[in-house]
């Protein structure tokens, strides 16, 4: 029996499809998106595999379509019967120094990032608002925390606004409509976004120990999580109220 239905954006690699084998493990059913429909369709036949009892709807999206988020969404809800969990994960890490002449690479990413976002968050809260139930799940960064520096400085603020607007909807107090709101700020976990850098990365953890601790979090219904925990909670409070000079030397 299913524990519940969830839809995940960016599922195709990464957190993303990290997320999809975890809670597909937990019992649930889900619906698996992305640009990239060869490796949705490779993702849920591994997961099919495993568990011959999970139902897994895969569905092409690029959600910087506004269209297709709203329609894919209700496709998914209406397949389903009824749509427990979304999770908002569909992101970029590409960005630049401001006036180094790669807006179009800072662009893409706000565009991706919070605009997008913004789309998924409507389309679900719709749903949610007639169902009058369901978690929405706010992939945000502990970049956010503060506003970081050089390439990530884009990439930062729009996952401070995507917290600010999961935190919206907090203030408006949805849980008492039946909503729950969880903003997940993962700390240095390895993806494809940051397969590039470096292992020797402080802090960085493994996708599936990472993944873990960020599937632990979402399944308590947390309303914050600086995910893994250790250290993330106490370099997020550092990060958030320490000089910024002293967030040059640790970030």
């Amino acid at each position: 029996m299913s524990k519940g239905t969830i839809l995940i954006t960016g599922a195709s690699s990464g957190l993303g499809a990290e997320m999809a084998r975890q809670f597909a493990d937990l019992g649930y059913d889900l619906a698996i998106t992305a640009r990239r429909t060869e490796r949705l369709d490779e993702l849920a036949a591994e997961i099919t595999a495993k568990h011959a009892d999970r139902r897994v709807i895969t569905k092409a999206l690029d959600v910087t379509d506004d269209e297709s988020v709203f329609r894919v969404f209700k496709e998914v809800a209406a397949e389903f019967g009824t749509l427990d969990r979304v999770i908002i994960n569909a992101g970029l890490g590409k960005g630049a120094p401001l006036g180094k002449g790669r807006y179009d690479a800072n662009k893409a990413t706000a565009m991706t990032n919070f605009v997008a976002a913004l789309a998924q968050t409507e389309a679900a809260m719709e749903i949610f608002r007639a169902q009058k139930s369901g978690h929405l799940v706010m992939i945000s960064s502990v970049s956010a925390m503060r506003g970081m520096r050089s390439a990530i400085t884009t990439y930062a603020a729009t996952k401070a606004g995507v917290a600010a607007l999961a935190e919206g909807l907090i203030n408006e107090n949805v849980k008492a409509k039946g909503i729950d709101v969880s903003i997940i700020y993962p700390g240095y976990i390895r993806s494809e976004m940051n397969d590039k850098v470096e292992q020797k990365t402080k802090f960085m953890v493994d996708t599936e120990t990472g993944v873990r601790s960020m599937v632990a979090a979402i399944e308590k219904r947390k309303q914050k999580a600086l995910v893994p925990s250790w250290p993330w909670v106490p370099l997020g409070f550092a990060l958030k109220n320490a000089p910024m000079s002293v967030v040059r030397k640790l970030f």
